[in-house]
């Protein structure tokens, strides 16, 4: 295989099982350095080991891709991989409503993150990084959203649309971290609370409740706030009238999202079966980082599956012009 295609996946595989994102960051450092290099410019170890972005890991994997094999490093991520057996429901998935680029915390540019959805045959993508007050984050101010939606036609084509989004926070009140006309241009609302999670039941289920009715939000992101496994620790689901919250998702149209991410397994499945019966839609999603966690709606649509939710209520199995009808405000 070419020594730039084995770099490339080295870094996806180590970005769907959530490595360090400087792991993943250093073999696709070393793919852009030898981008448009020739077999002899390649084959040249002299001239390759000093080149900038070339590490030990990445020579190796050149190395051995030149030599015609499948580097070691590769054949060992694709060995543990673990992808499981891709659900009937996985293959009506049309798009991603959640994910992030390099403008908050993704580690990538737009175009890769694009790159990698066409990749898996998306339609449409919503690009939904954070909003102003998740410093943490790198959160978008107004001017910087506004900016970043004018980039949005350029990254469109060939049957894929990039979709304008935000994954804007949800306020102790319950009110929107991000000016309401510039929520009215976008596309795409998630909406999710990052602090707080662990304010008393009331107060959290009205913060939820007011947010989810606020007829800007399409999508409930990450429900509870719970994390069961990863590099972060685990971290309990937050105190809520989980009933009160989904009535009010059916009764506004807000999607509940199942987030797709393994450390986050959020709604917990009782959940899901609660939105369920409440008459919720769903948004499968993979709240991706990076380009190789778009690959993650798979953990979602199996969820999804096994908990017997209909194809016809998750918006992500719609057709762009009926999700686009859907999250059309006014």
């Amino acid at each position: 295989m070419h020594p730039h295609d084995a770099l490339t996946e080295i870094a996806t595989l180590l970005e769907r099982e959530r490595s360090s994102r400087y792991k993943s960051k250093a073999f696709r450092t070393a793919a852009d350095a030898i981008a448009g290099l020739s077999e002899g410019e390649l084959a040249d170890t002299t001239a390759l080991r000093a080149r900038k972005g070339i590490g030990e890991s990445s020579f190796t994997v050149i190395r051995q891709a030149m030599e015609g094999r499948v580097p070691d490093r590769l054949a060992a991520l694709r060995a543990s991989a673990g992808v499981e057996e891709a659900s009937r429901l996985r293959a009506l998935l049309r798009g991603d409503l959640h994910s992030h680029s390099e403008w908050s915390d993704g580690s990538t540019s737009i175009d890769l993150m694009v790159e990698a959805a066409r990749a898996l045959g998306h339609e449409y993508l919503a690009l939904t990084d954070h909003s102003p007050r998740l410093r943490v984050a790198n959160g978008l101010t107004a001017q910087r959203l506004r900016e970043q939606i004018a980039l949005a036609p350029r990254h469109s084509g060939d049957g894929f649309t990039l979709l304008t989004g935000i994954e804007v926070d949800i306020l102790d009140d319950g009110s929107l971290d991000q000016e309401p006309d510039l929520l009215d241009e976008l596309d795409v609302v998630v909406a999710s609370a990052h602090s707080r999670l662990r304010m008393d039941r009331r107060a959290m289920t009205r913060r939820l409740v007011t947010a989810v009715s606020d007829p800007r939000v399409d999508v409930l992101g990450h429900v509870t706030g719970r994390l069961v496994e990863g590099r972060r620790g685990t971290r309990p689901p937050s105190d809520l009238d989980a009933g009160a919250v989904f009535a009010a998702c059916a009764a506004h149209g807000t999607a509940v999202e199942i987030n797709s991410r393994p450390e986050r397994e959020d709604p917990p499945d009782e959940l899901i079966l609660l939105a369920l019966e409440a008459g919720c839609m769903f948004s499968i999603d993979s709240d991706a980082h990076a380009p190789g966690q778009l690959s993650l709606v798979d953990h979602g649509a199996a969820r999804a599956e096994r908990l017997g939710v209909p194809p016809e209520r998750i918006v992500t199995t719609w057709s762009l012009e009926r999700l686009r009808a859907w999250t059309a405000r006014g």
